[in-house]
């Protein structure tokens, strides 16, 4: 009786919005206890998380994009891509997705992305014909796209969790980062195509003085995803190495070249990315203390066997999975997932053969598309406030893009080698 009441009460706390971090703690002190473990396990599992070397990677990443997002560098990206590509039918929309990724990739999907770049792609888009309806759409889906690309902070976050090798995570994540890039553009042409009000335009005439001009001027942001690429694939640097360098350079590159960023603003940047490490820290270092329990309970093992009663082959597996994660990533930021999903799931895709980095990239981009989802997918949330539409109109204008992602994710679920080839 006395049980129930404890996680009743830990239910109704996490109802009022208890952090996280708080229930787990709370969760995992009373299992412990219940089974006459010391509650001193959480303190050891809390220190396992803080000695591993890669964690310093995550806010010295995090803190390179908010600055970024701070300064002006979407516009000097947003240019280039418009001068190289802006001439194509549907050039501004692909240079939209990919700028956003990019972003996307160092802010981790904390929304940044749509509120640093939503408002320049915008007028951009509608001023290349593109209805409303497709610049809310392609401006939402934006906000998470780029997971799977390094120094990718989720992507870091599952290695540590799963116990991956983070190297082999980046070098999984570009193949199919490219292939959702790429079938969302498809998209984007066809879009231009047919609709009415978006005649290819002949305003807009390739101009090589242009180009030169916006390299000129996002010629340091060019740099960077070479130097990160170069440093890490060609075994310079380790990822905590290239994290160190990232920050440096764009803090040199924010302050004292460009000067977007003055050094009195340093303090409000600094606080809004550590805030954002800092709660998906605490996260990490109790729930791990919680996976430690549901490991010695062989809670894994026991759901894998009440599952295998009904699903019998990797395939079917493959499915389910899929529409589990989507579910839990429309109802889940995508930090929370990962501490508390990753170490459920991974047993039972060992069983059924699933290659540890593949189910990476599935579970990654399951939760790309789960922020998009309705009811509840956070994207969709932030672009209502952002551009003060009804939520109810984001959920419209984000289906189509959901379906484009859905094939996606089907060609890297049954696709493995798109994610292995490079191991």
């Amino acid at each position: 009786m006395l049980t129930t009441t404890i996680f009743l009460l830990i239910i109704m706390a996490a109802l009022i919005g208890t952090p996280l971090f708080l229930i787990l703690s709370l969760v995992s002190m009373v299992a412990f206890s219940l089974n006459g473990i010391a509650i001193t396990s959480i303190p050891i599992a809390m220190y396992q998380v803080a000695s591993q070397p890669l964690l310093i990677s995550i806010p010295l990443f995090t803190f390179a994009g908010y600055m970024m997002a701070e300064s002006n560098s979407p516009k000097r990206i947003l240019r280039l891509g418009q001068a190289l590509f802006g001439v194509l039918p549907g050039g501004v929309a692909i240079v939209s997705l990919a700028v956003s990724a990019v972003f996307t990739a160092f802010t981790g999907a904390s929304g940044v992305t749509i509120i640093a770049l939503g408002g320049l792609m915008y007028p951009i888009l509608k001023e290349e014909g593109y209805s409303e309806k497709f610049s809310l759409g392609l401006i939402t889906t934006c906000g998470s796209l780029g997971l799977l690309f390094p120094p990718s902070l989720p992507l870091i976050l599952y290695g540590i969790i799963s116990r991956t090798d983070i190297d082999s995570l980046f070098r999984a994540g570009p193949l199919p980062g490219i292939l959702l890039v790429f079938v969302l553009s498809l998209y984007a042409i066809k879009v231009r195509g047919f609709n009415g009000n978006a005649t290819v335009s002949v305003s807009r005439r390739f101009s090589f003085r242009e180009v030169v001009s916006a390299g000129k001027g996002a010629f340091w942001e060019m740099l960077l995803p070479v130097g990160v690429v170069v440093g890490i694939y060609g075994g310079i640097t380790t990822v905590s190495e290239a994290a160190a360098l990232t920050a440096f350079y764009v803090l040199i590159m924010c302050c004292f070249i460009y000067r977007d960023v003055r050094i009195r603003d340093l303090s409000k940047v600094m606080f809004n990315s550590m805030s954002l490490v800092g709660a998906i820290l605490m996260m990490v270092c109790c729930a791990l203390a919680f996976t430690n329990y549901l490991v010695d309970e062989e809670v894994p093992m026991k759901l894998l066997d009440f599952i295998q009663l009904y699903i019998t082959n990797k395939y079917a597996f493959l499915i389910a999975l899929n529409l589990f994660l989507v579910l839990v990533g429309c109802t889940m930021d995508i930090f929370s997932a990962i501490v508390i999903i990753v170490p459920l799931i991974t047993p039972m895709a060992q069983r059924y053969g699933v290659h540890p980095v593949h189910l990476a990239m599935i579970f990654l981009t399951n939760l790309e598309i789960g922020y998009l989802t309705p009811p509840v997918g956070i994207n969709l949330f932030i672009s209502s406030f952002r551009f003060k539409r009804h939520i109810t109109e984001i959920y419209k204008v984000v289906l189509p893009f959901i379906l484009m992602l859905w094939i996606s994710l089907l060609i890297i679920t049954y696709v493995p080698e798109l994610s292995l080839i490079l191991q």
